[in-house]
């Protein structure tokens, strides 16, 4: 596995070691002592598993203290561009984002720590995207961003012509404030 660390050090690609043959694949997709070693520490208590259609933007979604969550994000099906932004008021990179293109054929990761939103938007037909977390999810402790802040200015990369499909939840998402 390779570990590198993104524009926002703390957001980390993880890039397994893939074993193909005839007969298809092989990846090992979670090793807690190599994400130790690759500087994730997390113990991971939650697995969740979404289907979306292409259009679908799920997010910026992140839970306060004490049930924040970490997360290790990845696409066993399709194609997504992942965002991850950093909510600490007292980081140098306040409100920067970053992102990667996850998909069932680079089989990419990406770690987003607690201290962040997250969110994802669908490129192909369909998307299936599996994710661990560090917390159970806990509603009163949740909180959204809306995705098209002005002061964020995220690319997602949207697809001209096609609507974006939001949840009610994420359509009345507030607005990133610095």
């Amino acid at each position: 596995m390779i570990f590198t660390r993104l524009a926002i050090p703390d957001v980390i690609l993880i890039t397994p070691t893939v074993f193909s043959d005839d007969r298809g694949f092989f990846i090992e997709s979670y090793h807690h002592e190599k994400f130790r070693q690759g500087g994730i520490t997390d113990t991971f208590v939650q697995d969740n598993h979404s289907k979306s259609v292409q259009g679908t933007l799920r997010g910026l979604h992140y839970q306060l203290p004490p049930h924040a969550q970490a997360k290790l994000v990845r696409c066993i099906q399709g194609e997504i561009i992942d965002v991850a932004v950093d909510i600490r008021p007292n980081s140098p990179t306040y409100g920067h984002w970053v992102s990667h293109h996850l998909s069932s054929d680079n089989k990419q990761m990406i770690y987003v720590p607690d201290t962040f939103a997250h969110g994802f938007y669908v490129l192909s037909d369909t998307a299936e995207v599996e994710y661990k977390c560090s917390t159970t999810y806990a509603p009163q402790f949740e909180r959204s961003i809306k995705y098209d802040d002005p002061t964020l200015m995220i690319d997602w990369q949207l697809i001209p012509g096609l609507p974006i499909l939001l949840s009610k939840k994420d359509e009345a998402a507030p607005g990133f404030s610095k």
